[in-house]
């Protein structure tokens, strides 16, 4: 009797043991979900900002999908935001195009990320079919492009709004319109004149509950980067930058350098957030008003109050490379 006794609480206690040790790797799995490090901010928007990421997953595209899909699921990530060249090298045909598949439906698998994303046109996007990313927001559940410039408006906690405008910059660049570029026939499409008269209409908003203004573009009002003296950067700079100081901008997201860049430069309103190295990485340096920079794959995290902007830079290895708050003026 007393042996059977034995095996018995033999069992139970392996049994009991088995059952932690599961339990554990369940616990240790789940944080693995995550970035510890990584601040959550509670009672804001949450949002995700990347770019430049369309390879069909090589080069840093995989690495970085990882670490967003935990960073998100950290945050509570409501949204992410594309800042453009979304397919490389020539965009899409169609919206059965296989870089659909390949460049971002099996790479964007986490659970986290299946929210909406909104995306914004690059000039390697130009290069094909521009209608056919338009297009596929009817086709996806969470890829919104309703036209090639757009607004949105989201909600905070307290009833506040922000006001996000979506920018096709491309055609604002002038040599896309060289028939070199690959990109002229669809510039020639585009409509300069009314979309910089939407831009400035919206920015005007009277509506009271507006309290943060941010503008989504890919090209960069400046840079520190390989485009730093070029002269669609200063020509970019010359006609936008003084346009979102008038209207008290209070960010300006894009991409287009391979790089991470926060710059506000002296005298200026809007801070520049440029997260443009989801796949591929350039080298990149300081300019005046440079805040922050990194030669790294990464993107960027956002939690927004009625009163505080705050952003976090994460590269490919989940590391948290800078953190800045933006006060309400």
């Amino acid at each position: 009797m007393k042996n059977i006794i034995l095996i018995f609480l033999s069992v139970l206690f392996f049994k009991t043991v088995n059952a932690q040790e599961v339990q554990q790797k369940e616990l240790s799995g789940y944080s693995e979900g995550y970035i510890s490090n990584l601040q959550k901010v509670d009672n804001s928007l949450n949002f995700l900002l990347m770019g430049d990421f369309g390879r069909y997953g090589q080069f840093h595209q995989k690495e970085v999908a990882k670490q967003m899909g935990k960073a998100a699921a950290t945050i509570e990530s409501e949204f992410v935001i594309t800042v453009g060249d979304n397919f490389y090298p020539n965009g899409v045909q169609s919206t059965k195009d296989y870089s659909w598949t390949a460049s971002f439906e099996n790479i964007y698998t986490d659970y986290s990320l299946q929210n909406n994303w909104y995306a914004t046109l690059g000039n390697h996007d130009h290069r094909g079919n521009v209608q056919a990313q338009i297009d596929y927001s009817d086709h996806s559940r969470r890829w919104h492009m309703p036209s090639t410039y757009y607004k949105k408006e989201f909600e905070l906690e307290d009833g506040n709004k922000v006001l996000v405008l979506f920018m096709d910059t491309s055609p604002f660049i002038e040599k896309y319109y060289d028939a070199d570029s690959g990109m002229s026939e669809s510039m020639k499409a585009q409509d300069t004149t009314t979309q910089k008269k939407w831009l400035l209409k919206e920015l005007a908003t009277t509506d009271k509950k507006v309290t943060w203004k941010i503008v989504v573009g890919h090209h960069p009002l400046y840079s520190g980067g390989k485009r730093k003296s070029s002269a669609e950067t200063k020509s970019f700079e010359k006609n936008f930058a003084g346009v979102f100081d008038k209207y008290k901008v209070d960010a300006y997201f894009c991409g287009h350098e391979h790089d991470l860049q926060i710059i506000k430069p002296k005298g200026r309103y809007t801070t520049q957030f440029l997260s443009g190295s989801a796949c591929t990485v350039r080298p990149s340096g300081a300019r005046e008003g440079t805040l922050f920079f990194a030669e790294k794959a990464g993107f960027m995290t956002f939690s927004i109050t009625n009163s505080k902007l705050f952003a976090q830079v994460v590269d490919a290895d989940g590391n948290i490379l800078y953190k800045t708050l933006i006060q309400k003026q």
